[in-house]
């Protein structure tokens, strides 16, 4: 596999992060499994968004974890997809002032009301705005706090926070009174 970026490999390279669950949703690309790059030492956007990415929009994504100002050169010269970071495709918020996990989820899953509540969950989180009207935030900020305390790499917190995400989003599909 062609090097991704500078030092991508020393933080955890590229490799496929294996899921369960649904496959469901079109490839941005419709064809090929893509190349996703995004900031190295993900916390609560990121994670969220390498979640989107494999239960919705690209099963088979791989991702690759670099500096943030090399995401944007590593998205020009290898075609990568980057997310949240500065000059990506889906920067770290937008010109709506949207973070990157609600981009994707108003350009792929728009219909989606658990995914909808997600993302303004991940919005609030992210951008520490209405912590107040959104509990839930506080939680993903903590326990994104510890993504690194407790996984090897970046890689392994795609794997690791994946059941996180599964169980919120699972939780905001549920029958309400």
């Amino acid at each position: 596999m062609e090097d991704p970026g500078a030092g991508a490999h020393r933080r955890g390279g590229t490799r496929r992060v294996g899921v369960e669950g649904r496959r469901s949703g079109r490839r941005v690309t419709g064809g090929d499994a893509v190349q996703w790059v995004t900031r190295r030492q993900i916390r609560v956007n990121r994670a969220a968004t390498a979640w989107l990415i494999r239960r919705f929009i690209d099963p088979d994504a791989t991702f690759t974890f670099v500096e943030p100002g090399e995401v944007a050169e590593v998205e020009r010269r290898t075609g990568a997809v980057g997310f949240d970071a500065p000059g990506a495709r889906y920067p770290h918020k937008d010109d709506r002032g949207r973070c990157s996990f609600e981009a994707l989820v108003q350009e792929h899953r728009p219909n989606d009301p658990a995914l909808r509540e997600l993302a303004r969950i991940v919005h609030s989180a992210d951008f520490k705005e209405g912590l107040a009207e959104t509990p839930e935030a506080a939680g993903l900020i903590a326990i994104s706090q510890g993504f690194p305390l407790v996984a090897r790499d970046d890689l392994h917190t795609v794997e690791r926070a994946s059941f996180l995400y599964d169980a919120l989003y699972a939780f905001l599909q549920r029958p309400r009174p």
